[in-house]
């Protein structure tokens, strides 16, 4: 939509922000409209008795288990796994294909270590839907966190697209590449402070909302958080979705160099079928009143099953290995943060994404546009 040119990237020509829209519908999806619209009632009914059930399970069965740390985290992975996998299948993601992939091609590349992630160890992914936390949780049962920022964006003087610094894409001089923004003031980084711990439930809730600010409650660095985890911790560097059509600028979340040392790093790429007349995206860019349930029920409608590709990278060719050459990976010159922009090479050439210069900052001005553009 031209009325949205102003936020589309101006080293790849992406709009990483807008809702993805399924082709206009035939006949024939109007004739199946009802028949999409009872399925999807009776798929959300469904889903949120899986969620009661979720809570009954976790939150007070599993009480029981707290004397005992080990058999807790066993009990409450093995109900977390059970209600996440049953909601997808339920949804209609009856199959995700999940990878294990190289960066080492040719000859002589050996097999591909399965992923282990362990207490205190980091899970970085790219952020889209709501889909993806559901895996994790049914795969891992890792502590999900959100960042808390030290305040709102705030816009920096308004630049053409020559004076923006980090443009990963190709610049070609045609096509959607020689797009320009200058209409819309490029916005700041801002400072990431801290990290909140959420439970399952609340970061399905906050799928595609903005970062926390420190009036909202507590947080703790993340290598705090880290040394006291019993489980894996999820990363999401980007801080909010995107539409899935490219990686949103990471922010420095993590503060560190690569290699890192005393934990593992494990990079993940989650990639989703664009939309058809019988399937609504998977991704989730738009936070609504309800969030995400309007989005799951629109997912919900869907009268073909979703497909889901996940990309797991070799833990032996992550920051985390003692191994890892940050020359072959790092372009940028972000000494702040290394393993972001590390992780954010690394999740772009595993899921051949393109990397985009907006940020979650972006997104807030972004999202300000579409609800006023929307009440019209």
């Amino acid at each position: 939509m031209e009325k949205y040119s102003a936020y589309r990237d101006p080293g790849t020509g992406v709009q990483p922000f807008l809702p993805l829209v399924p082709p206009p519908p035939n006949l024939l999806v109007k004739l199946s409209i009802p028949l999409a619209f009872l399925v999807g009632a009776v798929r959300t009914a469904a889903v949120l008795v899986l969620l009661i059930v979720h809570l009954i399970l976790v939150q007070v069965v599993s009480i029981i288990f707290i004397p005992v740390p080990i058999l807790h985290r066993f009990v409450t992975h093995i109900f977390t796994a059970f209600t996440a996998r049953l909601s997808l299948a339920v949804l209609g993601v009856f199959w995700i294909s999940v990878d294990n992939v190289t960066r080492k091609r040719g000859r002589g590349v050996k097999d591909i270590e399965a992923w282990r992630p362990r207490a205190g160890d980091i899970i970085v992914s790219n952020w889209v839907s709501w889909v993806e936390i559901l895996w994790l949780a049914f795969r891992f049962n890792p502590i999900f966190v959100l960042p808390v920022a030290e305040s709102g964006p705030s816009p920096a003087p308004t630049l053409t697209s020559e004076a923006i610094s980090h443009t990963p894409g190709r610049r070609t001089g045609t096509g959607s590449a020689n797009i320009t923004a200058t209409s819309r003031a490029i916005t700041a980084r801002a400072p990431i402070l801290g990290f909140r711990q959420v439970s399952l439930v609340s970061v399905l809730r906050l799928t595609g909302s903005m970062p926390a600010t420190p009036t909202s409650g507590p947080y703790q660095n993340l290598e705090d958080i880290r040394k006291l985890a019993g489980r894996p911790i999820a990363v999401f560097p980007e801080c909010t979705t995107s539409n899935g059509r490219a990686l949103l600028r990471f922010a420095d979340v993590f503060q560190q160099k690569v290699p890192v040392r005393g934990y593992n790093v494990f990079v993940m790429c989650v990639r989703y079928d664009p939309p058809t007349r019988f399937a609504t995206t998977l991704a989730h860019s738009i936070p609504t009143a309800l969030n995400p349930l309007s989005h799951l029920f629109s997912v919900a409608t869907s009268l073909a099953p979703q497909a889901v590709s996940i990309r797991l990278l070799a833990p032996s060719e992550s920051p985390g290995s003692q191994l890892f050459l940050a020359s072959e990976v790092l372009t940028g010159s972000n000494e702040n943060d290394q393993l972001a922009d590390a992780c954010a090479a690394l999740i772009a050439q595993i899921g051949k994404m393109k990397r985009t210069g907006m940020g979650w900052e972006d997104k807030v001005s972004f999202l300000q546009l579409f609800h006023r553009k929307e009440k019209r």
